[in-house]
């Protein structure tokens, strides 16, 4: 598999283990660099040759949704700038700790910075000792996670968001689920609503290292009963599918450090075994339920550095190989000075090619309509989000290794759709997902403990509130999970370096987050 297709030259990034924390090495901690000249963890890069059209003029591709892209930037900006504040605004409080109103001043300066009060009792002990900083940061990110989510959902609640359109869409295409394993890699936190441009509502998605099979056999079948009983989406002879995606992802700056932390940022291993789980799915379904209970599969890899996707397309059979796949950026560069009904025809030419190529990996013959269109749709979108990172920053994100604010655990926040803020374990337990959990633990250990801040950590759970008990059983789940993590990594938490929150959720599109308490609540 050729990895080589990053947009500019070659760099020397600095390492993880240096980079300090967002917030921690830039002024004000907001977003930097819509310059044409950009750099990488200090080092500078030339611009990306995909930023520019002929003549040198910025590049404007012409299947480019400028308007939807003008909106992601400001959403970005705006959450990453206020979990970015939360340093300059601690240091500004901790210089006051020794003043005579020093609660008073410290609520005041929280409350406008921030949007939100912080704990009075850790305030109210700073006179006997040094104000807790580490317990304040660590309750800082979690209540502004909470205050942004709140945010998120007032500006854009579920009645605003147009899923109907995308699920006749996806059934127009065969398909009435599309079920997506992205790693838990934090770059990959906007993969549905940036990279692939998916309303949330349409799809569902699961990080982690390697998604497991049983797991998502279970989820088929609650697909599957759910039509049979109640015909949500479509009854179960409308002849559609299921469609399982797993992502994998590279850094065409930095492949050989900042790629996958779950295998060593080997991409070849990375979608091989993406690859290889997709077809153990396939088979299972198959061996339990039949031939009739089709599913559909697909790969896809992202570069990190650009957000551009490489789609692995299967052929007449469903089947894939590594080295047959559409590279979106080099269609970028093919494309970007055509007129509109040229770029979207060469997409469409570029996806029929992909399995008629002779040579490694030829497939026998091309994949259905339905599967041709969804491809199609991906690719053109995500030529919007490569015109995304150009316009922004050059053609290449500045922060291009893990630059996490929070490790999120158990079924995370449909809130938050944003590269790079969160790294995500999906998990019901912690031994069952101590792999992810521990590859998160050691890049904060990084990010966050070498410069003394505590991992925060916010453990979320959603419950049925049709289902009695259910809320209750939750909520236990959270703890029962805290304390596992606590004593999962049991020297962080004695050193205060664990800060864990707890939250639940009613599955009902648009329901509050709810804190629960250590006991009871």
């Amino acid at each position: 598999m050729n990895t080589r297709n990053r947009p500019g030259r070659h760099v020397s990034p600095q390492s993880a283990a240096t980079r300090p924390p967002y917030g921690l090495g830039t002024p004000g901690g907001v977003l930097q660099g819509r310059q044409p000249e950009m750099h990488v963890a200090g080092a500078a890069v030339e611009p990306n040759p995909a930023c520019t059209m002929q003549g040198g003029r910025l590049c404007r591709h012409p299947l480019t949704n400028e308007m939807e892209n003008r909106r992601l930037l400001k959403h970005e900006e705006t959450i990453k700038g206020c979990f970015a504040n939360i340093v300059p605004v601690l240091k500004r409080i901790a210089g006051l700790q020794h003043e005579p109103d020093f609660v008073e001043q410290a609520q005041a300066i929280a409350s406008q910075e921030l949007g939100f009060e912080l704990p009075a009792h850790i305030l109210a002990d700073a006179w006997v000792s040094d104000l807790n900083m580490r317990a304040l940061y660590g309750e800082s990110v979690m209540r502004m996670l909470r205050f942004q989510a709140e945010q998120v959902t007032a500006s854009n609640p579920p009645e605003a968001v147009g899923t109907e359109e995308s699920v006749s869409f996806l059934l127009d295409c065969g398909y009435h689920a599309v079920d997506i394993s992205p790693c838990s890699d934090g770059r990959l936190k906007g993969l549905v609503q940036y990279i692939l441009r998916l309303p949330a509502g349409t799809v569902q998605s699961y990080a982690g290292a390697m998604f497991d099979v049983d797991a998502n056999v279970k989820r088929w079948i609650e697909t599957e009963l759910m039509r049979f009983r109640e015909g949500r989406p479509v009854s179960a002879d409308a002849g559609t599918r299921y469609l399982k995606m797993v992502v994998y992802h590279t850094s065409s700056s930095d492949p050989a450090h900042e790629g996958c932390a779950a295998h060593d940022s080997n991409v070849m291993q990375a979608a091989e075994k993406g690859l290889e789980r997709l077809r153990e799915f396939r088979q299972a379904i198959e061996n339990s339920f039949c031939c009739g209970a089709s599913v559909d599969t697909l790969l896809v890899g992202v570069d990190t550095d650009t957000d551009a996707i490489k789609v692995h397309v299967p052929d007449a059979d469903g089947d894939m190989s590594l080295y047959r796949a559409v590279d979106n950026l080099a269609l970028y560069r093919q494309t970007v000075n055509d007129d509109e009904n040229t770029a979207r025809l060469k997409v469409y030419q570029a996806i029929q090619a992909a399995n008629t190529q002779s040579g490694w990996g030829r497939g026998n013959g091309e994949p259905h309509e339905g599967m041709r269109r969804l491809i199609a749709t991906l690719l053109i979108n995500n030529l919007s989000q490569i015109e995304y990172v150009c316009g922004n920053w050059g053609g290449r994100y500045p922060d291009i290794g893990h630059n996490e604010r929070f490790i999120s655990v158990g079924e995370g926040f449909e809130e938050f759709q944003l590269r790079n803020l969160a790294y995500f374990a999906h998990l019901h337990t912690v031994e069952e997902g101590a792999p992810d959990l521990d590859v998160g633990i050691r890049i904060f250990k990084k990010l966050n403990v070498s410069h003394g801040l505590p991992i925060p950590l916010a453990v979320h759970f959603r419950y049925d509130s049709r289902v009695p008990g259910s809320r209750e059983r939750t909520a236990e789940r959270c703890r029962r999970v805290k304390a596992a993590i606590e004593s999962r990594y049991g020297e962080l938490a004695r050193q205060g370096l664990l800060a864990c929150g707890m939250t639940v959720q009613d599955k009902r599109a648009g329901s509050p987050i709810e804190l629960i308490e250590a006991s009871g609540g």
